[in-house]
């Protein structure tokens, strides 16, 4: 009798380590965990329902409004002069790129979230963690569905691959917990927010609507059960997770770890036809007239503007990390990163202010 293979060949692996915890009390301990359960039962959504898939994808749109790392491009005159279809293979090959790593991260959430289920130690957090399990789920679905219709899956960045093995093999849920809630789903939700409020492409931002309202629960699950938790921990262990913190932001953002995604975005333009160096140099011509907050921006972006006030909210931001930071910032971006400050805050409710940016 035929079959499909145990082991298809496209398969990866990672050692993942971590203990089951049962907990014989069913009684709400963390009430706002209990509620974020509840919520997310209510905004369930099913991809090949409330999608409209016949449609396809809007080309015209969908040159019009891509961007490069939050930078507009389709508003510099560079990008105006390029010809209408070397304009629709930049943008699909470079968001094909992009998505699937969007794509594999989403996995990689799937595997931690339906760890967590298992790994946290009171009822909420297991409640709302196989919530969360199931939008990975969906999430995978839509990336991969949307991708077919631009291009092909791209290989996964190694710096994500880092990531989330790390967290994956971690054995303490509060890692976890850090790593994909905090900064994974936070830098995640970010960007989403961005490309869905920037595209004009109907298919993809309402794709990103629906997603973007699972990733705010998902990194309002992290900051309320840290918040929760945080302040029982010993300075060591605080400590400890901060520096589990900081290596996955340095990783998903600091250009030295490699292989950044702006930088491997230019490649893709390479491989189009276009010179990467001139691309950048006539990018950066443009970008002071376009937008002079494109300056101040770059340097906050989602680290500094979205995962370091996540991080603060739950205690997790000493004077220690701090310094570990502004000494990342400055090593990529210079003189201008040594007076920075980090007083942004993180938004109240995450998912009116992901509704309230439509």
């Amino acid at each position: 009798m035929s079959g499909i293979p145990i082991r298809p060949p496209e398969t990866d692996e990672t050692e993942a380590a971590l203990n089951a915890v049962y907990n014989w009390n069913y009684d709400s301990e963390i009430d706002e965990l209990r509620t974020l359960y509840a919520n997310a039962l209510d905004r369930q959504w099913i991809a090949v329902r409330d999608l409209d898939w016949e449609k396809g994808i809007d080309r015209e749109e969908f040159a019009k409004t891509f961007s490069l790392g939050g930078f507009p491009v389709e508003q510099t005159d560079f990008w105006k002069n390029l010809d209408a279809d070397l304009k629709w293979e930049v943008s699909r090959k470079s968001t094909a790129f992009m998505l699937s790593n969007f794509l594999h991260g989403e996995q990689g959430a799937l595997m931690v979230a339906s760890q967590m289920v298992s790994a946290v130690p009171h009822t909420d957090g297991k409640f709302y963690a196989a919530t969360q399990t199931l939008d990975e789920a969906r999430h995978v679905e839509v990336f991969a569905a949307y991708i077919e219709l631009l291009d092909e899956v791209n290989p996964i960045m190694p710096s994500l691959k880092r990531v989330l093995d790390a967290t994956i093999s971690t054995g303490s849920w509060l890692e976890k917990a850090v790593g994909m809630q905090m900064v994974v789903e936070g830098l995640a939700l970010h960007v989403f927010r961005d490309m869905r409020n920037s595209t004009r492409e109907p298919l993809l931002k309402e794709l990103l609507t629906y997603v973007s309202r699972d990733e705010a629960r998902h990194v309002g699950y992290g900051v309320k059960y840290l918040s929760a938790v945080v302040g029982s921990l010993s300075e060591r262990e605080r400590s400890e997770l901060e520096d589990f913190a900081f290596e996955a932001a340095r990783l998903l953002v600091d250009s030295r770890s490699g292989g950044s995604m702006r930088i491997s975005m230019l490649e893709i333009w390479k491989e189009c036809g276009l010179d990467p160096q001139t691309v950048f140099a006539e990018l950066v011509k443009e970008r002071e007239r376009i937008d002079p907050e494109m300056q101040r921006q770059s340097v906050t972006g989602p680290v500094r503007g979205f995962i370091i006030p996540s991080l603060k909210s739950v205690g997790l931001f000493s004077e220690r990390l701090e310094g570990h930071f502004r000494g990342m910032f400055e090593a990529n971006f210079g003189e201008r990163a040594k007076t920075m400050a980090f007083g942004d805050r993180l938004p109240e409710n995450l998912e009116e202010w992901v509704e309230g940016s439509a």
